[in-house]
């Protein structure tokens, strides 16, 4: 790993936890950018193609997923597939920008078996409670839907272990600053470093 190859933020949480006002948090960093997913759901009325999904057949999808073009892939709510396209990371290779995944636990392991220098944040509601308001006001979903993204968030949080960082999203501003704060200083780790380390290194005649 090194600073030349792209930084990879894996953002996870329970649908209703917030993760992508955090992801836009992250976004306001300089020199990072969104990996645009693909996905077979059909696009809300405030959503355009290629903002944050590019909106696919099922059969386009199969096609993607026949051909390798995936990072990862994951099917939600047995329904709709959600996957991130390889292309995201050489775009982001090409640019010199970190790239930030908003992606589901099942991503997020998929993401870390191939790149494993790549930097996972889990975002944990502050309670069953507070998440069930969250879904609520959106006004999106049936009492049934409700149900199953609520037992779906208890199984998702069972994985927290498996991230690098955890954060409580019941303070915006400061959860804001804390996930910036992450990507931040894991620009700063040592492999990341190491080239120019090594290039300081040769002023010191070593």
């Amino acid at each position: 790993m090194s600073q030349s190859e792209p930084l990879v933020l894996i953002v996870s949480g329970p649908s209703g936890s917030g993760k992508s006002t955090l992801v836009q948090k992250i976004l306001e960093l300089p020199g990072t950018m969104l990996a645009v997913s693909s996905t077979t759901r059909p696009p809300r009325a405030t959503e355009s193609n290629g903002k944050w999904y590019n909106f696919v057949s099922e059969a386009q999808f199969r096609e993607m997923v026949a051909r390798g073009d995936f990072l990862e892939y994951a099917q939600v709510f047995g329904k709709n597939w959600y996957g991130t396209p390889r292309t995201a990371l050489d775009e982001a290779l090409a640019k010199r920008k970190d790239l930030v995944l908003e992606i589901d636990v099942q991503g997020a392991k998929q993401v870390k078996q191939k790149l494993p220098g790549s930097v996972a944040i889990f975002v944990i509601p502050p309670s069953r409670a507070d998440l069930e308001r969250r879904i609520r006001e959106r006004g999106q979903d049936s009492e049934d839907e409700i149900r199953r993204r609520l037992d779906r968030a208890r199984d998702e949080m069972l994985n927290y272990s498996s991230y690098d960082f955890a954060v409580v999203n019941d303070d915006l501003e400061r959860t804001g600053r804390e996930v910036q704060a992450i990507a931040l200083g894991s620009r700063c780790r040592v492999p990341r470093m190491e080239d120019r380390i090594r290039e300081i290194l040769k002023s010191f005649g070593g």
